[in-house]
């Protein structure tokens, strides 16, 4: 790949004066040069992983679209989103729109994560065109605090369409879709892959700048919920060299004499 320089309109005129590229000045924070993170001063969000982070130009979501691959449309999908949904619920006074959600949110969870069940709108809309045409909706009402939409059919000029109508109001749009649009042309100025079950996974496929080599491994839990897996995980071998010891103490007897183990029991 060929490295470009993005000049603008005073240095590009500089350029034309000088034969030398070596006489350019120095780029400026406005210049993104192609293998280093775009510097460009804009609106982000914290995404809540330092780690990642640091791998996004601006440090955070950028307004605008954000593309999510997935081999499982339901997988982390609140983990990854949900820290910049919760900033996002507080900035705004509109709702959080989920357009075509392929599952039933758990407002439990969600509300430990600063997302309640008031602040959602869920919209149902079975063609494509329904559903392209309700996210153009919420992005286009100022109140909106973020939106999700599922588009696993959406073509590039569509996309196109609704990255235009996030920037221009100012919203965060993650749009989920599927592993078989991995090879489809994309307007987003971030595309990644999500994946994984003992850690978030997460590969960026597209950013402003350098290609990342390696995935982000994430917490795939809450911090809370994961305290909790890691306490049972270290109970677990204790508790089953407890349970084989008292299998062990009572099989010679041939009998059940107390309740719990006709629970228990098989059959």
């Amino acid at each position: 790949m060929n490295n470009q320089l993005f000049l603008s309109q005073s240095s590009f005129m500089s350029a034309l004066r000088h034969p030398d590229l070596a006489q350019l000045p120095a780029p400026s924070l406005h210049v993104w040069q192609g293998m280093e993170l775009s510097r460009m001063e804009e609106r982000v969000l914290a995404t809540g992983y330092p780690a990642l982070d640091a791998e996004l130009p601006g440090g955070g979501w950028p307004m605008g679209l954000v593309e999510v691959m997935q081999d499982r449309p339901q997988q982390h999908v609140w983990q990854l989103t949900g820290p910049a949904l919760a900033a996002a619920l507080r900035s705004k006074a509109g709702p959080l729109v989920l357009v075509s959600a392929p599952f039933e949110p758990f407002f439990s969870s969600l509300q430990e994560r600063g997302i309640s069940a008031e602040r959602m709108l869920r919209v149902r809309a079975g063609k494509d065109t329904d559903r392209l045409w309700a996210t153009e909706q919420a992005l286009r009402c100022s109140e909106v605090a973020a939106v999700l939409a599922w588009l696993p059919q959406a073509r590039s000029e569509q996309l196109r369409r609704l990255q235009i109508a996030a920037q221009q109001h100012d919203h965060l749009l993650f749009v989920f879709r599927t592993l078989r649009c991995l090879q489809d042309a994309s307007p987003a100025r971030l595309r990644l892959q999500l994946s994984g079950t003992q850690a978030m996974e997460v590969r960026i496929l597209k950013r402003r700048g350098p290609p990342l080599q390696t995935s982000l491994l994430l917490p795939a839990h809450p911090e809370r919920l994961e305290a909790l897996l890691e306490a049972r995980k270290r109970r677990v071998p204790g508790v089953l060299k407890s349970i084989a010891g008292t299998t062990a103490a009572v099989a010679p007897t041939g009998r059940r004499s107390h309740g719990l183990d006709r629970i228990a029991a098989p059959g």
